[in-house]
């Protein structure tokens, strides 16, 4: 089972190392998608013939002596595959069940020798598993750097583009110390301050990376709701508090919980109202932006991006799209209810229409990408 999105190269980041962490992180969280796959298959008995972590050459080959599984690392780190006996991955799941019941040797270890249940749990296995993961990785998050407070910090959190801290060179993950010589305590402190500070010059002292910084900044009037403050263009990150084990799978659950829904909200808005929510898709290069961007936040925002583009994958991979595990979900609940495969002929008339509309969409999100891109919007 092949994932598109594992096909697929970011734009060109902030650096080389931006782009490793970035591929690092999708690759892992795609062959975990394959793994899941891979786990269901062998509990029932399916011989996995290739699982393979990225793709072309092979450069690392292993052979188990006891599943006869070929075990790949491939040139490329860039996802990966997971290859089971009975699927050829050329023709429909339909015809390859019909030339498997023409012959008549009922091989045990053979994909479609599997009842239907069994195969969908296969096919299931791996969306459930970036489910599983993203859950995963907020708790991992939760246990090691804690949760977001109530009170803010002075670390600079997302820029507005246009505004007097970017135009003044700062830069998300920068940490203010003072203003005006006054030592920032908190968020809170640094927030009041500049609120009150509309067409003020204020001396600004950051660190960023350990060495400390020093700029001029004029907030400009802001109004909203009525009420008067200064802006220069930033919002401050939250402090995180650590938590015990109870508190952190909480807290995760929480989290999971809302980004279930946000996704799931969105994925019917696009189908509900597709002109007013396509601008806020994102595919592998909008991914990649954002996060590079994120990367300056640490790495609790970090994971939590991560958890979200697991959740994210494994809804696109429910899809009822037939190059997609939620097509080939579909063929085979219409084959449990039908009592039989659909026709072949019919299945495939339905993949290339499938697979061609797949392709328009990738293709007009990675435009709508490349255009926030070449505008210099930004990634929040």
């Amino acid at each position: 089972m092949t994932d598109l999105l594992a096909l697929a190269l970011p734009a060109s980041l902030d650096g080389p190392y931006r782009i490793l962490v970035f591929l690092i992180m999708l690759s892992v969280l795609i062959v975990l998608h394959e793994y899941g796959h891979f786990l269901l298959a062998r509990r029932n008995g399916v011989r996995v013939n290739d699982f393979a972590i990225g793709f072309g050459p092979t450069l690392v080959r292993w052979t188990s002596s006891r599943s006869g599984t070929n075990y790949r690392i491939n040139l490329l780190p860039i996802g990966g595959y997971c290859a089971m006996k009975g699927e050829d991955g050329k023709s429909t799941q339909a015809e390859q069940q019909r030339r498997f019941r023409e012959r008549g040797d009922y091989e045990d270890d053979n994909f479609q020798a599997k009842s239907a249940p069994a195969r969908l749990a296969i096919v299931l296995a791996g969306p459930s598993a970036n489910f599983v993961l993203a859950f995963a990785i907020l708790l991992a998050a939760a246990l090691v750097f804690g949760i977001p407070n109530d009170k803010a910090s002075t670390e600079i959190g997302p820029l507005s583009p246009g505004y007097p801290a970017e135009r003044a060179g700062m830069r998300s993950g920068d940490v203010i110390v003072s203003v005006d010589g006054v030592r920032m305590r908190d968020g809170d402190q640094l927030v009041d301050v500049i609120h009150s500070s509309a067409g003020k010059r204020l001396h600004i002292v950051y660190s960023r990376h350990g060495v400390l910084h020093a700029v001029d900044v004029t907030p400009v009037l802001a109004t909203i709701g009525g009420r008067h403050f200064g802006r220069i263009g930033f919002s401050p990150l939250p402090e995180y508090r650590r938590v015990g084990p109870i508190a952190a799978v909480t807290a995760a659950a929480q989290e999971f919980g809302t980004m279930f829904s946000g996704t799931a909200t969105m994925l019917g808005a696009l189908v509900m109202h597709p002109r007013d929510t396509f601008a806020d898709l994102s595919g592998p290069i909008g991914m990649a932006r954002m996060g590079a961007t994120v990367q300056d936040l640490g790495w609790a925002p970090y994971l939590q991006l991560a958890a979200m583009i697991s959740m994210s994958l494994a809804f696109f991979n429910l899809l009822p799209i037939p190059a997609l595990d939620g097509g080939r979900a579909a063929f085979i609940v219409v084959e449990m209810v039908r009592g039989r495969p659909v026709d072949p002929e019919k299945e495939a008339l339905v993949h290339v229409a499938g697979f061609a509309a797949l392709m328009v969409l990738m293709i007009f999100v990675a435009y709508h990408d490349i255009a926030n891109i070449v505008s210099g919007k930004g990634v929040f």
